[in-house]
């Protein structure tokens, strides 16, 4: 072979090397008027994970509010993913039963006696109407009137067909320090009697901390092979910051003020909820604190349909210091903004107050969040220049698991682990 740009190509494939495309899709808004995004499993756990079983009886929920009581025509398509988050190349014949689409979303309801007027929409799959014959990767597309090419919307979520298992770890003894700042995920995919021929070429893993995107871990080589055995220790890449355990804060009530709440007061049209200020210190020892590892619930107190009786709230984020980062910024991280780093929650620093500001509409609930400072030059965020960081946080790590083997035309799912670390 005398290309060696073409050698190198191939190279790259036969280890299963990849990274996350700019194109992926990713769970979130994509207009000003779409609000609160929300992907869930029925009848589970608020925090799950957005994944169900491919022969399972689950049923992903997957709503979002328009911000008005305008009527809208809502439609939506449903893709099959690669492993990256971009479209794969299996039709639609191969991977569900059903319509896959252009399909109405008629489940609508307005919002009842708040002061920000919005229109709740909702569907769920699978359904009567479209059933899934594959694993993988799916993203739900939202458009108005029958205008695929203007998304409102996206909502991602997966299907696995639970094929292996998956023996895993958390500690604090790292490469980088002992029982300090970081901590090691180690594991081992237990294959049984599953056959994967060639794990190098054939298994594309992800590894997701608190769902967020800025250090996720898509490059992995295993460091060893045996016949039921594929394990990932000691490796670098796997090392994490620790962090802190999350802020907290709960607007679900505009009389009672709940935790993390200073005030809240109206302020014509909205009302306008200011949290306790936070404090920057970069040497704060650990303290461990009740989170859920960066979700939020929507929730309004003593009403029963929590989708349209939760008004929303200008909530006023403040961080106080005496001179701003000129190497960095600063931004709120947290599953309410889709654990984006974008300008929605890049926090400004105001010089009259020495404090940096960040104010977000946010629908009633309960919240997570973070402060991450990310450097100039660099897209990861990290605590420990406003916070600190600790191997003793408590951080939920997902692995994901796919699998092409030779003459396969998509990715498919086999296994899931969730693991939490610290306490």
């Amino acid at each position: 072979m005398n290309n060696p740009i073409k050698y190198l190509f191939l190279l790259l494939l036969s280890v299963g090397t990849f990274t996350l495309s700019t194109a992926q899709y990713k769970t979130k808004a994509l207009q000003d008027n779409i609000k609160t995004v929300q992907v869930s499993i029925v009848g589970s756990n608020k925090f799950a994970e957005p994944v169900i079983e491919l022969k399972g009886n689950q049923v992903i929920k997957i709503s979002f509010d328009e911000m008005s009581h305008d009527s809208h025509n809502y439609l939506y398509t449903v893709e099959h993913c690669n492993v990256d988050w971009t479209p794969s190349s299996i039709s639609p014949l191969e991977w569900a039963n059903g319509f896959t689409s252009n399909i109405t979303v008629t489940d609508e309801q307005m919002s009842q006696n708040t002061t920000v007027n919005y229109t709740h929409y909702a569907i769920s799959l699978p359904n009567e109407d479209l059933r899934f014959k594959v694993s993988g990767n799916y993203v739900i597309s939202f458009y108005e009137d029958s205008n695929p090419d203007v998304k409102v919307a996206t909502a991602c979520f997966s299907i696995v067909d639970s094929k292996v298992a998956v023996d895993a770890t958390v500690r604090g003894n790292t490469d980088i320090d002992i029982n300090g700042k970081m901590q090691q995920l180690d594991f081992t995919i237990l294959t049984g009697n599953y056959a994967i021929d060639n794990p190098l070429s054939e298994l594309k893993l992800i590894v997701c901390q608190n769902g967020r995107y800025d250090n996720m871990v898509t490059d992995l080589t295993p460091n060893s092979i045996t016949k039921n055995k594929i394990g990932y220790t000691n490796n670098k890449a796997l090392i994490f910051e620790g962090g802190i355990e999350y802020h907290s804060f709960d607007i679900s009530s505009i009389y009672a003020f709940g935790e993390g709440v200073n005030k809240i007061r109206f302020y014509d049209p909205y009302y306008h909820a200011e949290l306790f200020p936070d404090k920057i210190d970069p040497w704060a020892a650990y303290i461990y604190k009740q989170d859920v590892d960066g979700k939020f619930v929507v929730n309004i107190q003593n009403q029963d349909d929590d989708d349209v009786w939760a008004d929303y709230i200008l909530v006023h984020f403040t961080l106080p210091t005496e001179k701003p980062f000129f190497d960095g910024f600063v931004y709120l991280l947290g599953g309410f903004n889709y654990n984006q780093l974008d300008d929605a929650v890049r926090m400004t620093y105001n010089t009259t107050l020495n404090a940096y500001e960040k104010t977000v509409l946010l629908k009633q609930g309960g919240y997570n969040y973070l402060y991450g400072f990310v450097q100039k030059g660099t897209s990861t965020a990290s605590t420990k220049q406003i916070e600190s960081s600790h191997w003793e946080t408590e951080n939920k790590y997902t692995i994901y698991i796919y699998q092409r083997a030779f003459g396969d035309r998509y990715d498919k799912l086999i296994g899931v682990k969730i693991l939490q670390s610290g306490k």
